[in-house]
């Protein structure tokens, strides 16, 4: 038996995911190098949004999707998918129909690392989607032993265990575990709120460099090479 199946995610709590709602995602990337999704993973449906939640991980081979037909039925509401296609660009496992189970059963979104398809019915659904494209070609339901449900997975490069945070929107993914958002999240509000300061001063006419510090950075560089 190839198959494996995890244990479920818990869901985010209340307090943080009303912290993730107010913060601008990219504000992490400041502080983090790890859990961004590769950049060609995009959004595809913009249907519902931003989308926060916990991954809920499927892990299928290049041209079965019978173990996303399983799992579409146990997500949580809440939860994003992300499904680790095994490196397969051709085939696309997402559709109208995984998309409708996805959210009837309350699905905040879903990130394919891979291509989907039915785009125009999947936004009439209202469900976000990232993935690397569009395909007319699918996947079939085979029935190989393989894959697995809430195992982890790799999705655009990043490392995803079942109940990290995801956040996605139109300017890609990022993955984080929980506890490491935990510790960022307040630091990265206080950026967000000391930021339309900035570029206020920005417009009235201050150098970036000096409002950041990187100028006199760059002068202690320069000093440092200037012969004396």
């Amino acid at each position: 038996m190839f198959f494996h199946t995890g244990t479920a995610p818990a869901p985010l709590s209340q307090p943080l995911r009303e912290k993730l709602e107010r913060l601008s995602f990219p504000t992490l990337g400041h502080y983090l190098e790890e859990g961004f999704v590769d950049p060609e993973v995009r959004r595809i449906v913009a249907a519902g949004g931003r989308v926060i939640g916990t991954a809920f991980t499927v892990r299928t081979t290049a041209s079965d999707s019978t173990a996303l037909h399983h799992a579409a039925g146990l997500i949580g509401a809440g939860q994003v998918l992300v499904l680790d296609t095994g490196g397969d660009r051709r085939h696309a496992p997402l559709g109208e129909v995984v998309a409708a189970q996805l959210v009837a059963r309350g699905a905040a979104g879903a990130v394919v690392d891979g291509v989907v398809t039915d785009v125009d019915e999947i936004a009439e659904l209202g469900l976000t989607v990232h993935a690397r494209g569009t395909s007319m070609l699918t996947t079939k339901l085979h029935g190989i032993d393989a894959g697995g449900v809430n195992v982890p997975v790799t999705c655009g490069g990043a490392v995803v265990h079942p109940g990290d945070v995801v956040l996605a929107d139109a300017n890609g993914v990022l993955v984080v575990p929980v506890e490491v958002l935990e510790r960022l999240v307040d630091l990265a509000l206080e950026d967000d709120a000391e930021e339309p300061d900035l570029i206020a001063e920005l417009r009235r006419g201050e150098p970036l460099g000096s409002l950041t510090g990187a100028s006199d950075t760059v002068a202690e560089l320069l000093a440092r090479t200037t012969p004396q």
